[in-house]
């Protein structure tokens, strides 16, 4: 005769549960009849129960027993929840299933379970078949729906889809089904998505709300729907064909020299975008161009409009027939997973003589002349100077002389006398040319003046010597290639040069270690990154110890190099990806009055004493204007060492004086119009000696310009 090792027990033989009351509970005593240790489990089983319920209408404690010795008893405490069978009423049995795994023995019991007319606030189960969709823009997706409804009343039931936008459900957000007593029902709504940029690609969630007059509102658990990425970007080149000049090629219109092409893309996609462009030469044998691309990059969103422009230039021939060239402008994407439509753009570009042919013979022999002439009397005119943009200029420390770098790759010195004396050569002679990249910027080592550190846009920085005439630089740095030098600034002492870049990198490099002899790669001594395009330094305090770093959306950071702190300074108006801070300058004898000017047109003139000895702190704003170039922006500014003088130069074609008063302010509201030109100023300085104002400037026309002021009564330096 077999040996029952499970003995079992139960409270009642009679169970009374009414749906939507309280639960309804029973007890299981089980006792371990056999000689080991045994855990037990329970199961209730309902003939003609609810597989959506599953065994979700009953809850049992524990779930499993420990493990009991031999003779032990275990109690197991078991609440009815809900109904086993939908809509039932009635009695029914239920086999109480008690069973261990170590003994591989089970035992039942029988238990009589009445259900009782429920109360009425039961609410609906509300399921989502299916709970996740993955759809292009434009897809008709059904999002079907089952309601059970597990009272023992039929009922009407209100499903509301919420979550989504109301116009991308094509039969509305609402529907009315009946659903019987203990039956379930089904329905469905028609979500239909919209165009791509209307709709971004991202996850959108939603649920299905169930509301009836027999009980409390539910809600289904959460749907997703996915909505992938999809739709193109437009872009297109205007125009696709270009002149230089614009209109009338038979005026001798010799300062047009570039021609700008809108470079537009539309984002007809449901993704954020980064665009840039990449332009090639149609022909490899044409001559070269100079290409700007401005800005950079941009980020366009979905739906959005937004340009690029591009600007060819090349300095026009005075005789000859018109030239034809060619380009190819690539349209790339961030994301490379939608489509360019007219990814590929061919734009033609004819470039006219200064004067035309029918001028040309009349005119011919005049200017032969006009040129032989003018150079007998100053063989180093500025025919003989920069042929492409000056980038940058900048006076020596005695005011005798000053540097210029340009576009066409070269750097040149000049002799201020000589802009006063034609008989007196202007130029000292070219420090380098043709050294394989544009120079971005120059500067003069302050002690001696004998060396001038050039950055250029491939990354280099080189240093050259301006009494030598040495055909290669004394010493290149590089801390990345093609990582563009945009800004220079050397320490007082010249024993350190700082270099800002593109790529955000700024990097102080030992100059004199390196003059000594030693090798250049083990010149950098710090770097610091600040994760904008740096376009600006200058070195403030009293311990000259502080860099102050400008650069793209308007950010304005000092880094303490010795003690490696970086920290950033607030700066009015905050700028985009769009704006820059592209010039700042320090006074040599007023070591924390700085000036900055950026491309919205704003001059800022700041006292950092402040907030250089309490980082805290704020920097006071002594004075700032947005008018002194009629809006449009200011490219370079410089003050004098004396902090008596401001100059400006931007792109109203203008070079501005701004005298200044003790406290740094402004002398005169609307400042001295020094110089106006046919193209814009890209670098100013300034320079006081004995009782003039020395200006010298450079432009897009590639003249560098000196011009002499007297001191001006407004300035507290002629008081």
């Amino acid at each position: 005769m077999a040996v029952n090792l499970v003995n079992t027990s139960i409270s009642t033989k009679v169970l009374h549960f009414k749906p939507g009351g309280s639960p309804a509970s029973f007890e299981v005593t089980v006792i371990n009849e056999s000689n080991q240790f045994a855990s037990f489990q329970l199961e209730i089983i309902a003939a003609g129960g609810s597989s959506s319920l599953g065994s979700n209408w009953y809850n049992i404690f524990p779930a499993v027993s420990a493990k009991n010795p031999p003779g032990d008893i275990t109690k197991f405490y078991v609440t009815i929840t809900d109904t086993p069978v939908a809509g039932f009423i009635g009695k029914m049995n239920l086999i109480v299933r008690i069973f261990s795994l170590e003994l591989r023995d089970e035992d039942r019991q029988l238990l009589r379970l009445v259900v009782e007319e429920g109360i009425d606030s039961i609410p609906i189960k509300v399921e989502l078949p299916l709970r996740e969709f993955s759809a292009q823009p434009e897809t008709l997706i059904e999002i079907p729906v089952e309601v059970f409804n597990t009272s023992q009343k039929p009922t009407t039931v209100t499903l509301k889809l919420c979550g989504t936008e109301p116009q991308w459900l094509l039969d509305g957000s609402e529907r009315l089904i009946q659903v019987a007593a203990g039956a379930k029902a089904e329905t469905s709504f028609l979500c239909q998505l919209p165009i791509a940029e209307s709709v971004p690609s991202k996850a959108y969630p939603f649920t299905i709300e169930a509301t009836h007059l027999n009980g409390m509102p539910s809600r289904s658990p959460e749907g997703i729907i996915k909505v992938l990425p999809g739709g193109l970007i437009d872009f297109q080149c205007i125009p696709e064909k270009q002149y230089i000049p614009a209109s009338r090629p038979w005026l001798p219109q010799w300062w047009t020299n570039s021609a700008i092409y809108q470079l537009e893309f539309k984002n007809a996609s449901n993704l954020n975008q980064q665009m840039h462009v990449e332009v090639r030469k149609g022909e490899e044998e044409q001559p070269k161009c100079f290409l700007d691309v401005q800005p950079e990059t941009i980020d366009i969103q979905p739906g959005e409009t937004k340009d690029l422009q591009l600007l060819v230039s090349r300095r026009r021939r005075w005789f000859g027939v018109a030239q034809k060239f060619s380009f190819r402008v690539k349209a790339l994407a961030s994301d490379k997973r939608l489509n360019i439509n007219n990814e590929n753009q061919f734009l033609q570009l004819t470039i006219h003589p200064v004067l035309h042919p029918w001028l040309q013979l009349l005119l011919g022999i005049l200017l032969l002349y006009i040129l032989w002439a003018v150079s007998w009397l100053n063989p180093a005119n500025p025919l003989f100077g920069h042929h492409r943009s000056v980038t940058s200029v900048q006076f020596n420390g005695v005011g005798d002389r000053a540097v210029s770098g340009s576009q066409d790759q070269s750097i040149i010195r000049w002799n201020l006398a000589g802009f006063t004396n034609p008989l007196i050569n202007q130029q000292d002679g070219k420090i380098a040319k043709d050294i394989g990249k544009s120079v971005r910027v120059v500067r003069y080592k302050p002690v001696d003046n004998n060396i001038v550190a050039a950055g250029l846009e491939n990354g280099e920085i080189q240093l050259w010597s301006v009494l030598s005439g040495t055909k290669k630089p004394i010493a290149t740095f590089i801390e990345a290639k093609a990582d563009r030098v945009l800004a220079l600034e050397f320490s007082q002492d010249s024993r350190y040069l700082f270099s800002g870049h593109g790529s955000g990198q700024v990097v102080q490099w030992n100059v004199n270690n390196t003059l000594l002899g030693n090798d250049p790669s083990i010149a950098k001594v710090n770097s610091q990154s600040v994760n904008f395009s740096v376009y600006g330094l200058a070195l403030v305090g009293d311990e000259r110890d502080n860099l102050v770093i400008g650069g793209r959306y308007n950010n304005l950071e000092v880094w303490n190099f010795k003690q490696n702190k970086l920290w950033k300074l607030p700066y009015n108006p905050p700028g985009s990806q769009n704006d820059y801070i592209v010039s700042l300058s320090s006074a040599v004898y007023k070591p924390n009055l700085l000036a900055t000017s950026d491309n919205q047109g704003q001059i800022s003139l700041w006292d950092m004493e402040l907030c250089l000895n309490n980082k805290k702190a704020k920097c006071q704003d002594i004075d700032h204007w947005s008018d002194g170039h009629g809006g449009k922006a200011v490219r370079s500014v410089a003050i004098s060492d004396n902090g008596c003088y401001l100059v400006s130069g931007g792109d109203d074609n203008r070079v501005m004086l701004w005298p200044l008063t003790k406290e740094g302010k402004r002398a005169v509201t609307n400042g001295i119009v020094v110089r106006s030109a046919l193209q814009r100023f890209n670098s100013v300085d300034v320079k006081v000696v004995k009782d003039k104002v020395l200006i010298i400037s450079g432009n897009d026309n590639t003249e560098v310009m000196l011009d002499i002021q007297d001191l001006d009564t407004n300035s507290y330096c002629k008081k």
